[in-house]
């Protein structure tokens, strides 16, 4: 029976999965506009920064646009299929769950951030009133 299932939302996935990806690229959000200094700091800054994510997750897609929106250059590690990032995201975070936003702080101490809404809400209070 596991199987089945298995095989059944790998088939969901396969046929779902370009439709989610066009949708993500028709409906892409314009980027926030700073000034050129501000968004030097904000690149700085997002360097410290990955996010763990599947390409057609749906929540994955959700951060992902917001990202754009606050226009965030930070780093996109596919879990799905690298299995380095896979594995940083295991013993790191201690679950293979996306998306995760991995923040490093100046010391080098990573912070490892689980839920599309809370990495959100991080990335808003953030990076928007910069």
């Amino acid at each position: 029976m596991k199987t089945v299932i298995r095989a059944f939302f790998k088939t969901l996935r396969t046929v779902l999965g370009p439709f989610m990806l066009l949708k993500e690229r028709l409906t892409q959000p314009s980027g926030m506009v700073r000034e050129p200094s501000v968004q030097t700091t904000v690149n700085l800054q997002c360097k410290n920064i990955a996010l763990y994510q599947f390409n057609t997750c749906p929540f994955c897609i959700k951060v992902r646009q917001e990202m754009r929106r606050l226009s965030l250059p930070i780093e996109h590690r596919d879990a799905q299929h690298n299995a380095a990032h896979r594995g940083e995201l295991l013993q790191g975070g201690g679950a293979v769950k996306v998306p995760c936003l991995k923040i490093t702080d100046a010391s080098g101490k990573s912070q490892w951030l689980y839920d599309s809404t809370a990495i959100i809400a991080y990335l808003r209070s953030r990076f928007a009133k910069v």
